[in-house]
């Protein structure tokens, strides 16, 4: 067992001075068989300590439960950081950002009015204490004073960039001691003297994120921090994309210059990320700062390992920088075996609107619901419209992305990005809406909001009722063919499948360019999804996912289908760089 503390100046593991050289490695992003070669990667670039988040919402779908199976095994990964000999610092929130759907927060959490986000409100305190008991029961016996691998607990999120409800904060580090952490907290903010004042906490380590400019960043930091280490928590050597704008990265010799700055300052760094993973799933959250910019599935951050865990240049550049602060091993890591390139021919078409009660339940409502209400995040909502001329139909607002169909024939698509609210429908007839969620807003004062078509759903003037509700159940699709049959192509939403034959499961990069909008799973886990208006043109499949022989891929489209075939191909494509 060994005593990790807080001095004068710097960290103390067993009385010694002690440098943080962590990165960012999210358990939740990458397959847990691909976990142990990823700590491995970073202990070869010269770190010596892993951090992660822990997101509330992929471990609690539901009220009452906090699942760790598969990627969600927080000891299992916990474990796996000590196995190398690094240490560990745990970010549990309850809010993490993360560029996560709800920035982590459970979407079920909302649903009673009046519960507060992020403050001291007794039902968010009573459930975010629950949340922390049971994930802080993991983290417990992990702690470095316990004989395990956890430095470092972090107390909320950049909380001075939300609010300064310190009440608040106090009650979630008390909670934190109370479930039996020792080891030294932490908090985080942007080195702003508003957003340390109002996020940080007497008793409690400040840190800081930021991406440049080091040692004025430092020198902010230390007014609010007059003792103990400095620390840049998220050391920005890259940054996230949305769909519909730019592939990022920073230049590999400006990021090292930048960590050398700070290194040479003497501080301890988290650089965020050292490998991002992938968004799996419909795990990506969304930003709306008057715009709504949903994040893309690749969470590949032009980090030091690309998505698939392979060395690039910021690794190389990092490492050298490293090398002059610490010891660092002999070993390089190499890069991984490419997958031959193949294609398969996509069939058995199921459209939705032609059989969807293969899809999902029916339910009738008078007044159209969220999509909250149906705990989904696909619905197929029905109606009859009377009108014998054309007739504007509006919505109260749209979340996220809304496909209007009358008597089967597509009309429209109404958009949040655009700020659509309206479009003419050319008679009356048979009404269905197709409704997406394309990620909850992850941060902001925008986190907790309700999803779906909000407000009333009017024909001219009058509101329309009478509504029939299929909620799609995504995780059927892929078992869509036990009970439906293939139909002829046409129009509205549409599952198509292929088999595809693998040699050797390696990684392999499933191109998407020829696609509309969906979501792509092969053996029925959920790579994520996909959208022509890129940047990104690949998604990322895990070699842990495939099997030697025949595999399943399974593809949701929600638009178009220009080639209803399946193109594997051996390089990511994140799309063109950011001018």
């Amino acid at each position: 067992m060994s005593h990790f503390a807080i001095g004068e100046s710097d960290f103390l593991l067993d009385g010694a001075p002690f440098r943080i050289l962590s990165g960012a490695l999210h358990y939740f992003r990458v397959h847990p068989d691909s976990w142990a070669d990823r700590i491995e990667k970073a202990r070869l670039m010269g770190l010596n300590t892993i951090e992660t988040y822990v997101p509330w919402n992929a471990h609690s779908p539901r009220p009452g439960v906090f699942g760790t199976a598969g990627m969600l095994d927080l000891e299992r990964f916990l474990r796996e950081v000590a196995a190398a000999g690094l240490y560990a610092i745990v970010r549990p929130g309850p809010y993490i950002c993360a560029e996560r759907d709800n920035g982590g927060l459970p979407a079920w959490l909302f649903r009673e009015p009046g519960v507060g986000v992020r403050r001291n409100e007794p039902r968010f305190l009573a459930a975010i204490e629950e949340y922390l008991d049971a994930v802080l029961r993991i983290v417990r016996p992990l702690q470095v004073d316990q004989g395990g691998p956890v430095l470092l607990v972090q107390v909320e999120n950049e909380y001075g960039a939300f609010g300064d409800d310190q009440t608040y904060l106090k009650a979630v580090a008390e909670m934190i001691r109370n479930a039996g952490i020792t080891v030294p907290l932490v908090t985080v903010d942007q080195p702003v003297d508003a957003m340390l004042a109002a996020g940080g906490l007497d008793g409690v380590l400040r840190t800081a994120s930021f991406g440049s400019r080091a040692g004025e960043r430092l020198a902010t930091l230390r007014t609010h921090q007059p003792s103990g280490p400095l620390m840049c928590m998220e050391f920005w050597e890259g940054w996230f994309d949305y769909w519909g704008g730019p592939h990022h990265t920073t230049d590999a010799p400006d990021a090292a210059a930048e960590l050398d700055a700070l290194l040479a300052a003497g501080a301890s760094v988290n650089i965020y990320m050292f490998h991002g993973g992938t968004n799996f799933g419909l795990t990506s959250g969304a930003n709306d700062k008057g715009v709504y910019r949903p994040i893309i599935t690749s969470y590949d951050y032009d980090a030091p390992l690309d998505e698939a865990g392979n060395p690039t240049a910021k690794f190389h550049a990092f490492r050298e920088v490293i090398s002059r602060y610490a010891p660092i091993p002999d070993v390089v890591p190499a890069s991984g075996v490419r997958a031959p390139e193949t294609s398969a021919v996509l069939g058995s078409p199921v459209r939705l609107l032609a059989d969807p009660d293969a899809w999902g339940n029916w339910t009738s409502y008078d007044v159209l619901p969220t999509l909250d209400e149906l705990d989904a995040r696909l619905a197929l909502f029905r109606t009859e419209v009377a009108a014998e001329e054309p007739v504007l139909l509006s919505v109260g607002e749209v979340r996220d992305r809304a496909y209007v169909f009358l008597d089967g024939a597509p009309v429209g698509v109404l958009d949040r990005e655009r700020h659509d609210r309206a479009l003419i429908l050319p008679h009356g007839g048979q009404l269905e809406i197709v409704v997406e969620d394309q990620g909850r807003v992850n941060y902001g004062r925008r986190i907790g909001e309700p999803k779906g078509l909000i407000g009333s759903v009017r024909l001219g003037s009058t509101e329309l009722t009478g509504w029939s509700v299929c909620a799609i159940d995504l995780e059927a699709v892929p078992r869509l063919w036990d009970s439906a049959e293939p139909d002829a192509l046409g129009v509205g939403p549409t599952a198509w499948r292929a088999s595809f034959d693998v040699e050797q499961p390696v990684d392999h990069f499933l191109s998407t360019v020829a696609w509309g909008k969906g979501i792509a799973w092969v053996n029925g886990f959920n790579l994520g999804r996909y959208w022509r208006r890129g940047p990104q043109e690949t998604l990322y499949i895990p070699g842990p996912v495939l099997r030697p022989g025949l595999n399943e891929l399974v593809v949701l489209e929600l638009d178009v289908m220009a080639e209803p075939v399946a193109h594997f191909v051996a390089r990511p494509s994140l799309g063109p760089l950011e001018l």
